[in-house]
Order: structure tokens, then sequence, then C-alpha cells
């Protein structure tokens, strides 16, 4: 079971260790919010949309989901508009700088409805989960099992936790606002990229079954 656990610890964080829009809205969210508190619905949307994830891909929900070619073909259009909106919402976003009014900060309620976006609305990211943790799973049963699926589920959440502890000290630390303005472009430029080459898939998976 030790084995099972540290494999799910190591699977899970070098999937969620990538710059992406999930962690990028997270620490902008934590930097953005006048206290930690606040930022704690875009951490807790973002959590438990990975833990879904983590388990549909571990009971093989999301392998019958992806096999239906019009789901597929939806959730790769919605994925690319998606994309190309937040990288172009995350290259013209201002950080927040101490003194200042707050730039980025959101309600509750937008917070858990962008972090469930940012968290489902990638194809890319869905189909990490489905073909690495989903197929990394098949190696277990029983308890073995349970322990790999509880131990990405709490990588995520972890992780998202410390991003908006980052987001929170780097307000402090980043007073000119440049160091976050630089991983905003950065982000939007990776996201505008993940987008064009999602597409590029999807139109070889047409050509290929026309």
């Amino acid at each position: 079971m030790l084995t099972a656990a540290i494999h799910g610890f190591l699977l899970a964080l070098g999937l969620i260790l990538p710059l992406g829009p999930q962690n990028v809205f997270i620490f902008n969210q934590g930097a953005s919010q006048a206290r930690f508190a606040r930022a704690l619905p875009a951490i807790i949307a973002a959590g438990l949309c990975d833990t879904l994830l983590i388990l549909l891909a571990v009971w093989g929900v999301s392998v019958i989901i992806f096999d239906n070619q019009e789901i597929k073909l939806i959730l790769y259009l919605a994925g690319i508009c998606f994309l190309m909106y937040m990288g172009a919402a995350s290259w013209r976003t201002r950080p927040a700088v101490p003194g200042t009014a707050a730039g980025g900060a959101m309600s509750a309620k937008k917070q858990m409805a962008f972090a469930a976006s940012v968290s489902l609305l990638n194809p890319h990211a869905l189909l990490d989960t489905v073909g690495v943790v989903g197929t990394s799973s098949l190696g277990y049963a029983g308890y073995e099992k349970a322990a790999f699926t509880i131990v990405c589920a709490a990588v995520s959440w972890l992780w998202f936790i410390g991003l908006g502890v980052a987001g929170k000290s780097a307000v402090k630390l980043d007073s000119s606002g440049r160091m976050r303005t630089g991983i905003n472009r950065i982000s939007a430029l990776m996201m505008w990229g993940t987008a064009v080459y999602l597409g590029c898939v999807l139109l070889a998976e047409r050509s290929g079954t026309a």
C-alpha cells in the first residue's frame, strides 16, 4: 500500500506542477484577495474538481466519455474557445500592488465558477488525467487502489493551498507586480499554444475519420 501511495504522490505532483490556467488562477486569487481566507472558494472548487476527475479516471468512467466522438468534439471545441478567452484575460490582468485597489479579485461565486471552468474545460488536462492517472490505477486493487486515489487527490488539495499562500506572499515580495505580470504573460502564451495544439489534433482526428 505504501508503494501505491508513493506512486500516487509522485504521479500527481508531476501532473500538477506545470504552469497552466488552473495554477495561475489560484495563485492570482491568493495574490489579489485582501485575506487568504477570501481565496478559499477558488481553492476548494479546484480541489473538488480535481478530486472528481481523479475518481472518474480511476473508476474508468472518463474513458467511456472520451470514447464518444460527439462528446469529445464538444469538449475540444469548448476547451479551445475557453483557453483562447482565458489566455486573453490572463494577458490583460493587472496584478494587485500593495496600497492600491486589488486587481483580479473576484467574489466567491465567480471564483468557484472560474476555478471549475479552468479545471474542467481543458481537454488537454482531462486527457492527461484519463491517460495517466486512470491507466496507472489499473495496476492496483482494493486498499492499494484506494491509497493511490486518496494520495493523488490530497496532492491537488495541498498544492492549491500552497499556491494560494504563495500568491499572498508574492504581493509582499513583488511590490512592483512585474514578476506576476510576467507569469500572466507566460501563462497566456501557453494557453494560446495549447489551444492551437488542440485545434491541430482535432483537425487531424476529423480528417482521419472523414
